[in-house]
C-alpha cells in the first residue's frame, strides 16, 4: 500500500508539474501565411490610406494599389515606388480585426535598402486608453533606415519614455545581410517585460516598474500589428533619399501571435 501511495503521489506531482508546463507554452493563436494571391486578406487587414507628410513628415504617400501592397507566391510585399516626383507605398494593420494583450509576435523579413528608407514591423494600443501618442504606447518590434545598412532596432515609446523628449527606450544591433535575406523578429510580451529579439538574438529589454503609472508602462491593453515601408521623413530622411534606389520591397514570408 505505502508504494502504491509513493506512486499515486509522484503521478500527482507529475500532472502539476505537466499541467504548469503546458500553462507556461506558447499556443499559435494567429496568423497569416501569405498562401494566396492579390490584395491582403480583408479579415485580417485594413489598409492605412495617408497623403505625403501625414506622419512624420514622410514623402510617400499610401495606398492600396496592388503596386504597393501585393500577396503573391506565398510572400507579402509591400513596395515603395518613385513615379516621377510622386512616391507611393504602402500601409496595413490588422486594427478592429485582431489585437492582443502579451504574447509572443514575430515575422520572416527580407528588408528593402537604399538611402531614404525606412521600413517597420510594430504595434499600436487598440484603443487610447490614456490618450494620444505616446500616451497609450507604442512598440516598434523592427525598424530599418537605409542610411544604416545591417544594422536593425527596437524601440518602446510611452509618455514618460519618447522620441519628442528625447527619452525613448531603444537599442540597435548588427545583423549583417538584413536586406540580402529573411530574419525573423520578435517581440516577446509579458506583463513585466517587453524583450526583442533578431533571429534567436535577444538585444532590446524593457521592463516594467509596477509603479502603477501608464506614463511609463501603458502595455496592459491590446495592441494591433502594423507593416509599413516609409520614405524620408523624420529619422529616414536624415541623410536624404537616393532617388535611384526605387522601386524598393520589403517582403514577409509570415506573421504569426502565439500567447500562453
Amino acid at each position: 500500500m505505502r508504494i502504491m501511495g509513493r506512486i499515486r503521489l509522484l503521478l500527482f506531482l507529475f500532472s502539476l508539474v505537466a499541467s504548469s508546463y503546458a500553462e507556461n507554452e506558447y499556443k499559435l493563436v494567429w496568423s497569416d501565411e501569405f498562401d494566396y494571391n492579390g490584395k491582403v486578406d480583408p479579415e485580417k487587414w485594413s489598409y492605412e490610406k495617408f497623403p505625403p507628410g501625414t506622419v512624420n513628415n514622410e514623402l510617400q504617400e499610401y495606398t492600396d494599389d496592388l503596386r504597393n501592397v501585393e500577396v503573391r507566391n506565398g510572400l507579402l510585399y509591400i513596395t515603395a515606388l518613385k513615379d516621377g516626383e510622386k512616391i507611393t507605398s504602402g500601409r496595413i494593420v490588422t486594427k478592429d480585426k485582431a489585437s492582443w494583450l502579451y504574447g509572443k509576435i514575430e515575422a520572416r523579413i527580407l528588408l528593402p535598402k537604399g538611402r531614404g528608407i525606412w521600413p517597420a514591423f510594430w504595434m499600436m494600443p487598440q484603443e487610447s486608453r490614456y490618450g494620444g501618442w505616446p500616451k497609450s504606447g507604442e512598440i516598434d518590434i523592427l525598424e530599418f533606415v537605409g542610411y544604416q545598412p545591417d544594422t536593425v532596432h527596437a524601440t518602446v515609446h510611452t509618455k514618460k519614455y519618447n522620441h519628442m523628449i528625447n527619452t525613448q527606450k531603444g537599442t540597435c544591433t548588427a545583423s549583417p545581410g538584413v536586406s540580402d535575406d529573411f530574419h525573423v523578429y520578435t517581440c516577446e510580451w509579458t506583463p513585466d517585460k517587453i524583450e526583442m529579439y533578431v533571429d534567436d538574438n535577444k538585444y532590446f529589454s524593457f521592463e516594467n516598474d509596477h509603479a502603477n503609472d501608464s506614463g511609463s508602462w501603458p502595455f496592459n491593453a491590446p495592441f494591433y500589428v502594423i507593416f509599413n515601408v516609409a520614405v524620408g521623413g523624420m529619422w529616414g530622411g536624415v541623410m536624404g533619399v537616393d532617388e535611384n534606389s526605387f522601386p524598393q520591397q520589403m517582403v514577409v514570408d509570415y506573421v504569426r501571435v502565439y500567447q500562453k
